[in-house]
């Protein structure tokens, strides 16, 4: 089964714009990885705050550790630290009960 990664992001105060650039330039990059099935940045305000979050899918852990590699993503965590309010939080989801994208797609 595929493996679900959830990153969220805090900005620090007017740092908004600049965290949302250095995101969205990982997203085209990212989906050309051979082992990504899904990459996609979502926006939420939490107590008028932005926080962003990337939802990724890859094929296995191997795809991860390969997207880990990437000079896109070790330029990305170079550049972005010093624009947040906290760490980033990165959660590993474990499905209990979801349809799983590669599965869906063998069953038709």
């Amino acid at each position: 089964m595929s493996q679900l990664v959830l990153a969220r992001f805090f900005p620090k105060s007017g740092q908004e714009s600049r965290v949302e650039a250095i995101l969205r330039g990982m997203v085209a990059s990212t989906r050309q990885e051979p082992g990504c099935i899904r990459y996609d940045l979502y926006r939420a305000n939490a107590s008028g705050a932005s926080v962003f979050c990337l939802i990724e899918r890859y094929a296995d852990q191997a795809a991860i550790q390969a997207h880990r590699e990437t000079s896109h993503y070790k330029s990305y965590r170079a550049s972005i630290a010093d624009l947040l309010a906290q760490p980033i939080e990165v959660s590993m989801l474990d499905a209990l009960d979801a349809l799983d994208a590669l599965d869906a797609r063998e069953r038709r």
